[in-house]
């Protein structure tokens, strides 16, 4: 094959990644805009939690088995089942005529995302020439920056003028191109030895994500945190991620090699992933929020109020990319991590008196802070591995990321409700009963204009107010996990993405 051809294939290659990591990534805020609609249609609005659990706890599930396998049996047949089964699950979600049946296929869905992202990146790094890792590195995390941006406005825009089930739809293109692409123009070079599936450490590591995200979800919504089931769903989780740590231990091809976390550059890399994670996913809800709750904006689409946030982060996301061939990944992360801990800490002067425009830049602040570490810490997390061990290790990466978002999303919403319900109760103190129909511990009534017409001006500036100083303190909580990132950051090794890289310098 000439030159010119191999390039040629590798360009579509790599377009072919992009469309799986663009599907997988915007799959979750796509279906977040049509939520309201979906549950207006299907009912079950005491179920409808379940549409977005089942798919994270497949894909965060999927993501270590997949990865490992695809060390053991190859890249492509993974990535190209990936594709075949959340088309798949596409099809059935646009099909639901429950809240349960959509849950079901959502799940199918997550499976075949959890072989999308990490595969991805996977064979990036073992197809594209040394010297255009980074240049593309940044491009795959651009990508994902994108996805937020662009899922929810594409999701209300097909939820408003077409149908909710184009949400789910408009991935058979997108999934029909990336499998013809991939199908028909990867040819994958490395070798690949048939090890022995390590069956215990899947079910058991499948078993403890299942019941830490239902005791997350569950907890505080439908059961008491301190009720027999959400604590039996935790401690099921501990026993079961004991005798998972205990299997891995011993296992001849372990799904998580706790083997590599003795490299320290993979294993700071996954502390900055996981820190970073619950910082940034934490922005990303509370910013709307406070933005349409507590000033009153009439943004109600999620996509355009966090618009500067995901622009911010793609310019980080693509220069730290460029920047990988020519400084440490280290010299990167450490200043985009301060920034991410100046941009948090901002958040925490905020107060209903504060303008738009101040908001919109310490947005731009955050995502300038957490842009590089979607593609600069997948290349440090697989740079020093040999090409049998790439695909664990990017996989161990995307689900450490995942866990970190879903741990901080949950534990700050509980500390922004708490405060919320403390802070209201303590406004109306005095005063008698709490005026009827005021959001005791949920601030999606004040998302709504009209609903916000309604409240007289003197309660509304008591609860808008009760809700500023809920999401500040949450935001001051939020400080920490990015601190942490920012020293883990600091005891990265010096790294950089260069032709010092041998392969297989790092042994299992």
């Amino acid at each position: 094959m000439s030159a010119e051809n191999k390039n040629k294939g590798l360009g579509i290659v790599i377009a072919g990644l992009l469309l799986g990591i663009l599907m997988a990534a915007m799959d979750n805020t796509i279906v977040a805009t049509a939520m309201g609609t979906i549950v207006g249609e299907l009912g079950g609005l005491d179920k409808f939690v379940w549409v977005t659990s089942a798919y994270m706890v497949a894909e965060m599930a999927g993501m270590p088995i997949f990865g490992k396998l695809s060390d053991m049996y190859g890249r492509k047949k993974f990535f190209i089942f990936g594709i075949i089964v959340f088309m798949l699950g596409s099809i059935l979600c646009g099909t639901a005529n429950s809240i349960i049946e959509l849950s079901i296929y959502r799940a199918i869905q997550g499976i075949g995302g959890g072989a999308l992202v990490p595969i991805a990146f996977t064979i990036m790094f073992d197809a594209v020439p040394l010297e255009s890792r980074g240049k593309l590195g940044g491009l795959f995390g651009a990508v994902f920056g994108m996805s937020s941006i662009f899922g929810p406005l594409l999701g209300a825009y097909m939820t408003d003028y077409v149908n909710w089930k184009w949400v789910f739809y408009i991935n058979l293109p997108l999934g029909l191109i990336a499998f013809i692409f991939i199908a028909f123009f990867y040819r994958e070079s490395v070798e690949h030895s048939k090890q022995k599936i390590d069956w215990w450490g899947a079910f058991t590591l499948v078993g403890a994500i299942v019941s830490l995200m239902f005791a997350l979800e569950l907890g505080g919504k439908k059961y008491a945190w301190d009720s027999a089931f959400i604590l039996g769903l935790f401690a099921l989780f501990a026993v079961l991620t004991l005798i998972f740590v205990f299997v891995e231990r011993r296992a001849a091809e372990p799904i998580i090699s706790f083997a590599m976390f003795k490299n320290r550059l993979y294993a700071s890399s996954n502390a900055v992933a996981i820190f970073s994670g619950a910082a940034f996913i934490t922005a990303s809800v509370y910013i709307p929020i406070f933005i349409q709750g507590v000033l009153g904006g009439t943004a109600t689409n999620s996509g355009l109020v966090l618009l500067p946030m995901m622009l911010g982060s793609v310019v980080t996301a693509t220069g730290g990319g460029f920047l990988m061939n020519k400084i440490s990944y280290r010299a990167i992360m450490i200043p985009t991590t301060l920034i991410l801990v100046g941009g948090t800490a901002l958040l925490t002067t905020l107060s209903p008196e504060s303008p738009r425009w101040l908001v919109t830049i310490y947005m731009v602040i955050v995502g300038l802070g957490i842009g590089a570490s979607f593609s600069v810490l997948s290349n440090a997390a697989i740079h020093l591995f040999e090409a049998r061990q790439r695909g664990s290790a990017s996989s161990t990466l995307n689900f450490l990321r995942s866990l970190g978002m879903t741990i901080g999303i949950t534990v700050f919403g509980i500390i922004q409700s708490h405060a919320f319900t403390k802070k209201l109760t303590d406004a109306f103190a005095g005063q008698g009963e709490m005026p009827a129909g005021m959001p005791t511990g949920d601030p999606h009534t004040l998302l709504d204009p009209t609903k916000r017409m309604e409240i007289p001006a003197p309660i509304l500036e008591k609860i808008s107010s009760a809700l500023s100083s809920s999401i500040v303190l949450t935001f001051a909580w939020t400080v920490l996990p990015a601190v942490l990132a920012f020293i883990c950051a600091i005891a990265m090794s010096k790294e950089k993405l260069d032709l010092t890289a041998q392969e297989g310098s790092m042994s299992h």
